[in-house]
């Protein structure tokens, strides 16, 4: 099974590890340009956010968490969102540990791209037309109660403009574009409206699509090029994340997509330590060809997020 990957060493082999591509086109320009501008900004499911009745000398307090499918912990085997298996509800059972008080309040939204988080549009939120107005609104209303906030968001906003066929260079810069206004301004109000007291984190995001390295010479080409456009979007977001204030949780880094270093991988063989990860840890390599999360990824996206939470002298 392709999850044993995860549980087996892999061998390395000798060959060097080779050093992330220029990115393909514009790719590479785009990536210092969307940086540098980025200034301070002044299938989907009902999301969960019902608070439980907790004891009377329990303080409640709460973790809130934005985001897309991976928020909502959306599977492919199961058409939906599945509770207990996204990363927020993971990491919300670990920090739990700590705060028996904590509530956690989940918006994620299956779909949300930038422009939907902002505007609404997907799911429905009560008293709210859009996931960023819920969040705000949740925590002016519980100003120092919130101790956490997450967030992952604009994969949806540059997903659709790679295919088989290749990536489309045009789509790409358009939806970092997008990206780029949007995320600035979706961390600015969560701040403005939380206040100093919770710790914010952002998530950058792996790259799915070095999955079809596994389709032969075409997709190591494929593969390769998919690599600086999950760099350039991963730049845009982790400069957006740092000058709000947000910790950054590298989920790319800990996916190592940028590790072509050749392992052998039981039922896959030798591939790029890069494509064993994520035939490990998302539904990419399975008959479903699915870019989400599967529980063991999530749990890896769960620990990103602790350490970055937990990390000394950053965001906050």
């Amino acid at each position: 099974m392709l999850s044993d990957v995860l549980n087996r060493p892999w061998r390395k082999r000798s060959r060097p590890r080779r050093r992330p591509r220029t990115a393909p086109g514009g790719l590479a320009a785009a990536a210092a340009v969307t940086a540098a501008a980025l200034l301070p900004a002044a299938v989907c499911a009902t999301p969960a956010s019902a608070a439980p009745t907790h004891p009377a000398h329990t303080r409640t307090h709460y973790y809130l968490s934005l985001g897309d499918s991976l928020a909502a912990g959306y599977q492919p085997d199961a058409k939906t969102n599945v509770p207990g298996v996204s990363y927020t509800d993971q990491l919300y059972q670990r920090l739990k540990k700590n705060d028996p008080g904590l509530v956690h309040v989940q918006l994620g939204c299956s779909g949300e791209t930038t422009t939907t988080l902002i505007d609404g549009g997907i799911c429905s939120y009560s008293g709210a037309r859009s996931q960023l107005d819920a969040a705000t609104a949740f925590l002016r209303q519980h100003r120092g109660q919130v101790t956490t906030v997450t967030l992952d968001i604009g994969a949806n906003d540059v997903d659709g403009c790679f295919s088989a066929s290749g990536i489309d260079t045009g789509c790409v810069l358009k939806g970092l574009a997008t990206v780029t206004k949007d995320v600035p301004r979706i961390a600015a109000e969560l701040r403005a409206a939380g206040g100093p007291g919770p710790r914010y984190a952002g998530m950058t995001y792996y790259d799915p699509f070095l999955a079809t390295w596994l389709l032969g010479s075409s997709g190591h080409t494929l593969a390769d090029l998919s690599v600086p456009l999950a760099d350039t979007l991963n730049t845009v977001l982790s400069t957006a994340f740092r000058i709000n204030g947000f910790r950054v949780a590298d989920a790319s880094a800990a996916f190592q997509t940028n590790d072509f270093a050749p392992v052998d991988a039981p039922g896959l063989g030798t591939v790029p330590e890069n494509v064993a990860r994520i035939c490990a840890l998302t539904w990419m390599c399975t008959p479903y060809e699915d870019i989400h999360a599967t529980r063991q990824g999530h749990a890896l996206l769960a620990d990103v997020f602790q350490r970055a939470l937990e990390a000394r002298g950053s965001g906050r």
